[in-house]
């Protein structure tokens, strides 16, 4: 049985709309810094930020929502959480190294800069 919305309890349509501004918000910063920042290894950090917190805050949100309004705990949210929380860190270290790999053996100028007590890596040579 559904609740309607005249019936949806006040602590948890406070509680909704707070982590659907938060979830959103931080997706939000995310996408601008996709869009504001210059170079690969810059623009890789926010995205990936605004996907993990932002999702978890909207998962957040869609969990207290469809308890309240089926009177039960759903928590297929948490089976989306853990997908998204295990990829998305993976996927953003496989793409920064591919395009460190590419960027040291194309000898270009881009590379991030290095802590200055780390050894220079031995340049790549191919026979």
């Amino acid at each position: 049985m559904s609740i309607a919305a005249a019936d949806f309890p006040l602590w948890a349509a406070i509680l909704v709309a707070l982590f659907l501004l938060i979830g959103s918000s931080l997706t939000f910063l995310g996408a601008l810094g996709l869009l504001r920042f210059k170079s690969f290894y810059e623009r890789i950090h926010l995205p990936t930020l605004g996907t993990s917190w932002g999702t978890g805050g909207i998962l957040v949100a869609s969990m207290i929502f469809f308890s309240v309004t089926q009177s039960r705990p759903v928590v297929h949210e948490i089976l989306i959480a853990i997908f998204v929380t295990v990829t998305t860190p993976v996927s953003l270290m496989l793409l920064a190294r591919a395009a460190l790999y590419r960027d040291r053996t194309e000898g270009n100028d881009t590379v991030p800069p290095m802590a200055p007590d780390t050894p220079k890596p031995e340049p790549i040579v191919h026979d």
